[in-house]
């Protein structure tokens, strides 16, 4: 990894204009808008590693479901739509990002530069899901381990505790805990890439079974362009939706990312969505033709017992065992922000907010330390986090219904709607930060196109005309969230609770 010191230096007066000019877009490129003295570590590769982490989980899992009510087609339509929704989501999160100091972005940083009253409400939202997210995780261990121990020694199932799924939640505890008290998030790039070997296994297998055909004697009917109606079709959305959440952490990626220039966080986007997006298309074409209409929410529940199909239990529990700690991260930072939280008058918000002070007065102090947790704060939230987590596991064995509510409002909210309506208040013209945001970007346009340049004049044009679209789509998207977020609160009440 190239040092920062290389990256530092600053142009030499005497060099000519197009070495000048080189110069700042070799520093602009790499390091991005408004350092202050901040910089990241994480490489490109890592941030991938840990974004597609958070998006695929056990979902990757229930989408050949999720298509047999929907048809191939259109099943391919919508899983292709959910994808390029929520990349727009996480597309606008980095623009947001932009508005505040390097290093500093956040759900609640943005919430006081845009709706600080309403900033507790949405970070409660926030870990209410993530914690919600990281106790499934703890239950699907304890569910499924004792089947991986039957799989693997019959015999061993005559040992009580190894059939117990309270004994191997609190084993696989042991594991996570030291995972869940790691600051950085790029620290879990190693389990993340132990959690895509799994993913990796989990496709291979569905695909292995498409290829070898030895389920055909119970597939049912398949259908190509027919869906199995508006209500079945409404009940699986959902499930595809929330397949892509991975919102709650884009942040903490833009802010250790090393080079967070518009390019390379863009390409982190749309390479997380892409691979993830492409896995499940793959897994539902192959999973359900090979099951038709009588395929499951699981389907690796449906292989016939044998050494492969429970390596696949095996691959679930340690995914869902490294994804934990990727819920655990944005849920004590948004424990952290609810607790400082204090309502905040539309008179002392410019004094009161630090990222908006620096933006208008030019200051380039770092804001990161009024952000950093102390040692003993950080211990204490994640400590409570990990152990309220664990108990809810231990003593409830099914969250299915407490889950599709939370996820419904949860899951929308921080993936189209607060994306969505930051970015539209934000990038109001007539907002103070868009204005200083915008001046800085002429000015150092200007300085590098030099003021002969007679494209300067289209070029600003071409740019405030795409401001202007960016800004009505982060609208349409946030109306989109609310919604989506309708249709889950309708399915969730008069489909899935009845049952």
């Amino acid at each position: 990894m190239a040092s920062y010191a290389a990256i530092n230096t600053e142009p030499d007066e005497t060099e000519s204009m197009s070495a000048s000019t080189g110069s700042l877009r070799g520093r602009r490129s790499r390091r991005g808008k408004k350092d202050v003295g901040f910089h990241g570590q994480a490489t490109w590769i890592s941030s991938v590693i840990n974004l597609v982490n958070t998006i695929l989980g056990a979902g990757l899992l229930a989408m050949p479901s999720a298509m047999s009510k929907m048809g191939i087609l259109l099943g391919i339509f919508v899983i292709a739509w959910a994808g390029l929704t929520a990349g727009f989501g996480l597309y606008l999160q980095s623009r947001c990002a932009r508005y505040v100091d390097r290093g500093v972005a956040s759900f609640a940083a943005l919430s006081q530069l845009t709706y600080p009253n309403l900033s507790v409400i949405f970070d409660a939202a926030i870990a209410i899901k993530c914690f919600g997210v990281g106790v499934s995780y703890l239950i699907i261990i304890g569910d499924l381990m004792p089947g991986v121990v039957r799989g693997f020694a019959p015999g061993a199932a005559e040992i009580s505790f190894l059939v117990d799924r309270q004994f191997w939640i609190t084993a696989f505890m042991l594991i996570v805990i030291p995972l869940s008290f790691l600051r950085r998030l790029d620290s879990l790039k190693y389990t993340s890439v132990i959690a895509l070997i799994s993913i990796a296994y989990l496709v291979v297998l569905v695909f292995a079974h498409f290829v070898k055909g030895d389920t055909l004697e119970d597939r049912g009917p398949v259908r190509v362009f027919e869906w199995a109606g508006a209500i079945p079709t409404l009940a699986a959305f959902p499930v595809i939706v929330f397949a892509y959440t991975c919102h709650q952490n884009m942040f903490s990626i833009l802010n250790e990312i090393f080079d967070n220039s518009h390019f390379r966080t863009t390409s982190v986007v749309g390479a997380s969505i892409g691979s993830a997006c492409f896995l499940y298309i793959l897994v539902a074409i192959t999973g359900y033709l090979s099951y038709g209409d009588n395929v499951s929410g699981n389907i690796v529940n449906m292989y016939p017992p044998a050494v492969p199909s429970t390596i696949g239990r095996l691959a679930i529990v340690i995914l869902v065992m490294f994804s934990y700690p990727l819920q655990v991260h944005p849920c004590r930072a948004s424990v952290d922000a609810c607790l400082k939280w204090q309502p905040k008058r539309r008179s002392r918000q410019i004094e009161s907010s630090p990222s908006r002070n620096a933006l208008l007065n030019g200051s380039k102090s770092s804001s990161k330390p009024a952000i950093e947790l102390s040692d003993l704060r950080f211990a204490v939230l994640t400590t409570l986090i990990v152990v309220l987590s664990f108990v809810v596991a231990m003593t409830v064995s099914s969250l299915e219904k407490v889950l599709a509510y939370v996820g419904s409002t949860g899951s929308t909210t921080i993936s189209f709607i607060l994306p969505g309506l930051f970015y539209y208040k934000i990038s109001d013209p007539n907002s103070e930060h868009h204005q200083r945001l915008i001046k800085e970007d002429d000015d150092q346009e200007e300085y590098e196109s030099g003021d002969g340049d007679e494209t300067a004049v289209d070029e600003w044009k071409t740019k405030h005309w795409k401001r202007d679209i960016l800004r009505k789509l982060s609208m349409a998207l946030a109306i989109y969230g609310c919604f989506v977020m309708v249709i889950c609160l309708v399915t969730n009440t008069f489909l899935i609770a009845a049952h």
